[in-house]
């Protein structure tokens, strides 16, 4: 079955009492037994949902997984897998990633005896050079938010399976019509089903894939046990946002790869950091296991200055000012001041946040009036650097 015909169809079947196409919101919280422990397979909305079960099959289609589980936002998945480790385990992860997951990383876990090591993932002499015996896990991004890195995953898995250790790759920049970590060999993919997956800005949810029959009860266990589960109607309206994701991400990668060649040659404009440029780093491998490279651009301004790049971002009239991304609708960030900081500024600097970065989640309107949008705000910013 082909990408998109898994977006419709797979996992879901027309309601058996009613023949409704659409899977229903099964907006309850508990299930009448016949008996004690005689049931439908269905005993607490905490435990099992018909609606979450139909998205959790879809999404474990989408990324030709066996198995897979949504939790009320990423961050919650991303709890979930950490609470696999025991006190005194390490992780190895990527020094350019989200910064709600280095702050869960940092402040929740470490105080607990979790010890986590920062590196560029993209050097693989890295990767190998810090695993030890007490290494757990490997956690990446790939392309990395926000600087787009590429990291090779089949390479990584390579290192993870000869030392044991899992490897999981957040896979939300790239969407499962993009790219799919567990055929590269990665053990789980994370997404925060918030962005493209949905696609629509108005659900929260995050989601874990495996194959692996032993690590999806355990983070079954742990879905259920701490109860960090979505609601029915989100679940809904995720399935609804799937069955146009390949076509939403197709616009979205056409926009994105005009607004990048249109950065790329603007005055003002210093470093624009996007994958599909033969010129970047990761551009290969990104070719390798990657079908497009994606809807994120970040760029700087000539001269890192705050006070233009905040101009710039408050200028623009199609692109909305808010943290996000993988909406249809286009967005501007500053990662600095908004999704990375809770990462400290050092730290953000050596990885390339700079004050003057900005970020774009590149929406699906005409192409045409998003760089135009753009040119008039960096024209501000221009009359900014005269005064």
């Amino acid at each position: 079955m082909q990408f998109g015909t898994k977006a419709i169809h797979a996992g879901i079947e027309p309601d058996p009492s009613t023949g409704a196409i659409m899977t229903p919101i099964f907006q309850t919280s508990t299930y009448v037994q016949e008996e004690p422990g005689k049931h439908k397979g269905y005993e607490y909305g905490r435990t099992q949902n018909p609606t979450r079960d139909a998205l959790q099959r879809n999404l474990a289609a989408l990324e030709n997984g066996n198995h897979a589980l949504c939790f009320a936002s990423g961050l919650a998945a991303t709890d979930a897998v950490i609470k696999l480790l025991q006190p005194g385990d390490e992780v190895i992860a990527s020094n350019d990633l989200y910064g709600g997951t280095y702050r869960i990383f940092q402040r929740v876990f470490a105080p607990l005896g979790i010890k986590f090591h920062f590196i560029e993932m993209q050097n693989l002499d890295e990767v190998a050079r810090h695993v030890n015996a007490k290494t757990r896990l490997i956690w990446t991004e790939t392309p990395t938010n926000p600087m787009l890195n590429v990291v090779d995953i089949a390479a990584v898995a390579d290192i993870a399976r000869q030392n044991q250790v899992l490897l999981a790759v957040d896979n939300t920049f790239a969407s499962p019509y993009l790219q799919n970590p567990l055929d590269l060999g990665a053990d789980l993919v994370v997404h925060s089903a918030t962005k493209y997956i949905n696609g629509h800005s108005d659900v929260i949810m995050g989601a874990l894939i495996c194959n692996d029959s032993d690590l999806y009860e355990r983070l079954k266990f742990l879905q259920n046990a701490v109860g960090a589960v979505p609601a029915p109607m989100d679940c809904f309206l995720c399935l609804r946002g799937i069955k146009t994701l390949h076509l939403r991400m197709e616009q979205h990668c056409n926009n994105a790869e005009k607004i990048a060649l249109f950065l790329q040659q603007h005055p003002l404009v210093g470093q624009v950091n996007f994958p599909g440029f033969p010129q970047h780093p990761g551009h290969e491998i990104a070719k390798k296991q990657m079908r497009r490279f994606g809807a994120m651009v970040s760029f700087t301004l000539k001269n890192d200055s705050l006070e233009k790049a905040v101009a710039v971002m408050s200028a623009t009239n199609l692109f909305s000012l808010a943290e996000s991304l993988g909406g249809v609708e286009s967005l501007i960030g500053h990662p600095a001041s908004m999704t990375h900081a809770s990462i400290p500024v050092e730290q953000r600097r050596q990885t390339g946040v700079l004050d003057s970065l900005i970020r774009l989640s590149v929406g699906i309107e005409d192409a045409e009036d998003l760089i135009d949008d753009l040119a008039q705000a960096l024209e501000i910013g221009v009359s900014l650097r005269k005064k």
